[in-house]
């Protein structure tokens, strides 16, 4: 999801195009035409976003951008319809250009936005998720409310009248969703029910932190909106259980359109088979490495084994957070990483219930891209410690890899630093291979640079972790090409992944919700890898790791073929996937 803060705010341009333009001793009439083609993309793309922005204000708020926040999405038929035409004309408009002639930036860029409308058109002619997913507009709700919570970008008075005004509109929204619910899908019902009978606490809770400052009137409006907004929300859960017995269990893509996907959106120069061959190979290396730790038991967290146990949810919390600052002295020390001076603080929250379904392991919420205030939160699944939950009992017994993979190195240093972007196609660029690939990248990188000694938990749990994200891609390719059943594939988290039941069916649940998803971890972290092997190659005697991993990141979350194509000057990956 995205939203918008200024280029001029930005950091100055050191991208290829700066030093291209600035080693260019002069122009001709060809170059002219190019610079006019690349700046008509750029116009067409700052339009896109500016209009994706307004169409959906919960998005645009979820990313720091809070013009709309009295708004939700309107999901009318005709706004729908609307809204993919509008994409299907500039998708068709941005294909129609010649771009034989521009130079690697401008054609570089015409890519990423070409593959930026394509996973809209996608969503609008293949997924139908509006017709197909009760968690739309369960969703809608929960992300409404949220995104007005977890930062304070404004007065608590401003935000509690937003969320009032939103609120007020939810009864109509989830009204609409039942009528549009033409085909929905039973599995994504189920998860629709738990999270729209689990989102009490958000709203009763959470939300009434924002009641300090509103007149009494103001007050009673908020009352009354929040109660009809549950009351609605309840009604929905209950009106989608009486459906269920007419619903499909799940309805698979199919290869063909898996495929596309994987060429088209993500840019990846590989089909269904060869990624799930992927998976295959990395599981197997990954079982087996647990299998030769000393003691094969350190791949499973035991909280038995940890040195202290936090009493209570305030001291996990604590404890978790307090791990971060190791971690950081540890890459400036050995010199993996630089930390630019814009980085924000990084937080560990409790994860809301209403999320539970489909993030059992809690989620990473980066600073958003249009955000002001460069703050990321993770937000960890409520504290148990006799919890069976693998990521608990992860936490517990050492959070490092884990936080590696959320905050810094992972997730919150990489986004934090694409946001700050001076290219806007660039910018918005949300390429989840490699954002998780990252991630999943430095724990292992970790690891072997020495951050956790051998034959300690830590190091277990590193194994643990690759081992159950390369049984994902098995999981995500076969659901969504109709090999499997659900059952199926929460069974093969278990069997092959090495989890728990409640993870597992978390785990399935959100493989089954968001499509290739659950591919990104493996696949990007093998891409990186043989990055990094062909970018040591070149470099030779002037090879740095720390180097390596300035020059991957600071191109944003761009797919690792358009990296190689930048740092390689090698476009065979992307020509792959785009011929």
């Amino acid at each position: 999801m995205a939203n918008a803060q200024s280029p001029s705010e930005r950091k100055p341009d050191v991208s290829n195009k700066a030093l291209i333009t600035k080693s260019t001793p002069s122009i001709n009439a060809d170059t002219f035409k190019n610079q006019g083609a690349d700046a008509a993309l750029h116009k067409l793309a700052d339009d896109y976003y500016a209009w994706r922005n307004e169409n959906y204000p919960v998005r645009s708020s979820d990313t720091g951008l809070h013009t709309w926040d009295d708004r939700l999405t309107d999901y009318s038929p005709a706004k729908i319809a609307e809204r993919a035409q509008h994409v299907r004309s500039l998708l068709d408009k941005v294909r129609a250009m010649k771009t034989d002639g521009w130079p690697k930036d401008a054609r570089i860029d015409w890519i990423l936005f070409r593959a930026q409308l394509e996973n809209v058109d996608f969503e609008d002619r293949i997924l139908k998720f509006e017709r197909t997913n009760p968690q739309v507009y369960v969703r809608e709700c929960t992300d409404a409310i949220f995104s007005l919570l977890k930062k304070e970008y404004d007065t608590p008075q401003r935000r509690a009248l937003a969320a009032t005004a939103r609120l007020k509109q939810m009864p109509a929204l989830l009204k609409q969703g039942l009528s549009n619910l033409q085909k929905p899908v039973k599995l994504y019902a189920q998860l629709a029910i738990q999270s729209a009978r689990s989102i009490d606490p958000l709203l009763n809770k959470s939300l009434m932190a924002l009641d300090v400052d509103l007149a009494p009137n103001e007050h009673q409006d908020l009352i009354q909106a929040r109660d009809g907004a549950l009351t609605a929300l309840h009604n929905y859960a209950d009106e989608l259980e009486k459906r269920l017995p007419k619903m499909v269990d799940f309805a698979p893509m199919g290869e063909a359109n898996y495929n596309y996907y994987l060429k088209r959106v993500l840019l990846l120069p590989l089909n269904a088979a060869e990624v799930e061959m992927i998976g295959r190979a990395e599981l197997a290396r990954y079982r087996a490495l647990e299998a030769l730790l000393p003691d094969p038991k350190l791949a499973d967290p035991d909280p038995k084994r940890a040195a202290q146990i936090p009493p209570d949810q305030a001291s996990f919390l604590k404890a978790y957070e307090s791990r971060e600052a190791e971690m950081i002295s540890f890459l400036k020390e050995h010199n993996l990483v630089t930390l630019p001076d814009y980085l924000g603080a990084f937080q560990i929250r409790q994860l809301p219930e209403a999320f539970k379904p489909t993030s059992p392991g809690g989620f990473m919420n980066p600073p958003g891209v249009y955000d002001k205030e460069p703050t990321g939160f993770f937000f960890i699944p409520t504290y148990n410690p006799e919890s069976k939950n693998f990521y608990i009992r992860a936490a517990i017994e050492d959070p490092r890899p884990i936080l590696g993979h959320e905050g810094i190195p992972g997730h919150f240093l990489q986004l934090s630093i694409a946001n700050h972007l001076s290219d806007e196609i660039r910018r918005q660029h949300e390429d989840s291979v490699f954002v998780e690939g990252w991630a999943l990248y430095g724990e292992e990188m970790l690891m072997r640079t020495g951050l956790y000694p051998n034959n300690s938990p830590a190091q277990g749990q590193i194994l643990r972790l690759s081992r159950y994200r390369a049984a994902r891609i098995g999981v995500d390719v076969n659901l969504h090409t109709g090999r499997w059943s659900f059952e199926q594939a929460v069974k093969y988290f278990m069997d092959a992944g090495g989890l728990d039941r409640e993870a597992a069916e978390g785990e399935a649940a959100g493989a089954a919700s968001s499509p290739t998803q659950k591919i990104s971890y493996i696949i990007g972290k093998w891409q990186i890898m043989n990055l990094l092997g062909r970018y040591k190659d070149r470099q030779g005697e002037n090879f740095r790791l720390g180097q390596f991993h300035d020059d991957l990141i600071k191109n944003g979350s761009l797919p690792v073929s358009v990296i190689e194509w930048i740092l390689l000057d090698d476009p065979a990956a992307v020509q792959q996937a785009t011929k």
